[in-house]
């Protein structure tokens, strides 16, 4: 599956320090169907979940964002 990451991701991901591998792997991890989808996840190395949406086509992933999911954790 190709992943491209939207400019807005891009900027996002380069201002909270996420790298594009980090996002890349926990894509590849989901089995997602076509559509638009969120993910959050735990991740190692960051304090709070990171929440991933990403859109999915044939072929091909384009995230929209990706963020540290500091507001209405629910554990």
């Amino acid at each position: 599956m190709k992943i491209r990451f939207s400019r807005h991701a891009k900027r996002r991901a380069k201002l909270y320090g996420i790298p594009e591998s980090t996002v890349a792997g926990i894509i590849t991890g989901e089995n997602l169907a076509r559509g638009e989808h969120e993910i959050i996840k735990d991740v190692a190395g960051f304090k709070y979940p990171l929440k991933i949406v990403v859109y999915v086509e044939k072929n091909s992933a384009t995230v929209i964002t990706n963020y540290p999911l500091k507001k209405g954790i629910i554990k």
